[in-house]
């Protein structure tokens, strides 16, 4: 999955695939993990939040299923 950079302390990048409404998060860490099951309005509010860490935490973990693929 194709994903951006994003300017955070704690993520490096983040992709979307809105047919199968997969979320692809790649830590700073090197980690990469999928939620899914996430929208794409929450996607968007993801990508628009001032941080993406806080976003993260708040709205998705613990929220979606995920697996670590990386």
């Amino acid at each position: 999955m194709m994903r951006d950079s994003v300017a955070s302390t704690t993520v490096a990048s983040i992709g979307y695939d809105e047919p199968t409404q997969t979320l692809e998060v790649e830590f700073n860490t090197g980690s990469v993990y999928q939620y899914y099951n996430v929208t794409a309005f929450l996607y968007d509010q993801l990508m628009q939040a001032p941080s993406k860490g806080q976003f993260l935490n708040t709205n998705i973990k613990n929220a979606y299923p995920y697996s670590r693929v990386g």
